[in-house]
């Protein structure tokens, strides 16, 4: 299991987990931001790679040009540029 672990930028989350298995995501942890939709994120994410996670939340806009989807997506594209 490896771990994907980033602070995300101008969105009320602050700190997002994503742990994954051959880039298969078993566990996403997104600390503060609206719990309900952070929760519902996380849940949705489990099971999918990382790669199809990136595609589908990358370009998603909440308030000044990102949101914790996108930023989540920032996040993961981040980690694969450096494999």
């Amino acid at each position: 299991m490896e771990t994907i672990h980033f602070y995300p930028q101008n969105v009320c989350s602050v700190e997002m987990t994503v742990e994954h298995e051959d880039g298969i995501i078993k566990k996403v942890n997104i600390v503060r931001g609206c719990r309900g939709n952070t929760q519902g994120l996380a849940a949705l994410l489990v099971g999918m790679t990382l790669e199809e996670a990136v595609k589908r939340l990358e370009g998603i806009q909440c308030r000044n040009g990102t949101s914790c989807p996108d930023q989540l997506a920032k996040g993961i594209k981040k980690h694969l540029a450096k494999q």
